[in-house]
């Protein structure tokens, strides 16, 4: 059977990833009158590698402040750091992967297509999209069904797609509102063993969730909200322990054993307040128990599980894709034979000199001089004209 993940016990780390000081949220109607004081004074820290825990009744504050947090939202008063800086500055919302309650995507585009999308507005280059893509679909267990658009998915399918795309830029604050809303218990323990796997890499996580039972697998802090301030903040130990009860776990005794040892025990505490019971695994366990020991003999349509977390995500280099490796298998044992040259002709001698006649134009040969005769001949030659026009000169009859 499964086991349950384990949750961390303490924040391993002193720095301050969130600083939230007297943050108050007040909501107007249109005319500026107070509405709502949705958050009222409250003042936390989130440490680095720490699973922060947001809890609390529907309107308690618990969104309002992961608004705020994303800047999203203008808090009324009050201070919030975030890597040291305004939720606003540019730079800092690079480092944030966010899943919100409600999952907005693009229903014609298919799960490549949408996380490519978002890969491409945090300038992500091509093949280290398409690496992180193919990882991040393997993950959530929906790489059987990346050809459907997302508008065909189920509400627990759109949160694992979802859950992708707030890690696709691998952020250093990873802030979660109901993440396991929607999914079968299968998502609900991936999505556990993620969140734990994100904290032990030194990534911190906010999670808003009315699923107590996933928060107490996985937060190491957590605060409850009501009316908007915080009533109760502090370790999963601190907040649970019962100071004055122990539990004793022991293998099946026989009966006489038994018997001494419960006698022994009501002579201190007295015989009523001595329960007896015989331990049982949770649900979760039992269920996940099944579905394992089907998985060897059935198949499933839907989305699948027992995936390992994106290789990135753990921190660890990555080796050579599936399509390289299946060239290296089919590439020859010996070197390839090197790729012939082509060998140049030498050049031709050249002329200069007909090189420089061609390139010269020749000169034009010059126009025929024309000689005016003189008065003398001119007389004559009209003359000679006048008597072959039947006695008419150049410029009219005769006299």
């Amino acid at each position: 059977m499964a086991s349950a993940p384990t949750a961390l016990s303490a924040p391993p780390g002193d720095e301050a990833v969130v600083a939230v000081r007297g943050l108050t949220k007040v909501f107007k109607d249109f005319w500026g009158r107070p509405k709502a004081r949705a958050v009222d004074n409250v003042d936390f820290t989130v440490q680095r590698g720490e699973v922060f825990g947001l809890l609390g009744p529907n309107g308690s504050g618990k969104t309002t402040t992961v608004k705020l947090l994303l800047g999203l939202l203008y808090p009324t008063r009050g201070i919030i750091e975030v890597f040291g800086h305004s939720p606003r500055h540019v730079a800092t919302k690079e480092r944030i992967g966010y899943l919100p309650e409600e999952s907005y995507l693009y229903r014609y585009l298919d799960s490549g297509e949408t996380l490519d999308f978002f890969g491409n507005l945090f300038q992500l280059a091509a093949r280290e999209r398409r690496r992180r893509i193919e990882q991040l679909l393997e993950m959530v267990g929906l790489n059987q069904v990346r050809r459907r658009t997302v508008g065909e998915f189920s509400k627990g399918m759109q949160r694992r797609i979802g859950l992708a795309q707030a890690l696709i830029n691998d952020p250093d604050l990873v802030i979660l509102d109901e993440p396991t809303a929607g999914l079968d218990p299968i998502g609900c323990r991936e999505v556990k063993d993620l969140i734990l796997a994100l904290a032990r890499r030194g990534k911190t996580i906010i999670l808003s969730s009315h699923l107590l039972a996933d928060v107490e697998d996985v937060c190491s802090r957590v605060v409850i909200y009501y009316g908007g301030r915080i009533q109760a903040m502090g370790t999963l130990k601190q907040l649970l322990t019962t100071p004055d009860a122990v539990c004793i776990t022991a293998p099946l005794l026989p009966r006489q054993t038994m018997e001494r040892v419960l006698d022994i025990i009501r002579r201190d505490v007295g015989a009523d307040r001595v329960q007896i019971d015989t331990p049982t695994q949770n649900l979760e366990s039992y269920f996940l128990g099944v579905v394992e020991q089907a998985k060897q003999t059935e198949e499933t349509s839907g989305a699948t599980s027992g995936h390992r977390v994106a290789a990135y995500l753990r921190g660890e280099a990555e080796g050579p894709s599936q399509a390289e490796r299946v060239l290296e298998r089919l590439a020859l044992p010996h070197a390839a034979p090197p790729l012939p040259v082509a060998v140049q002709a030498p050049e031709p001698a050249v002329d200069t000199a007909k090189l420089e006649a061609l390139t010269h134009a020749p000169e034009p040969a010059p126009a025929p001089k024309v000689e005016t005769p003189p008065p003398a001949d001119l007389e004559q030659a009209n003359q000679k004209l006048a008597e072959l026009l039947g006695g008419k000169g150049p410029s009219g009859p005769a006299k």
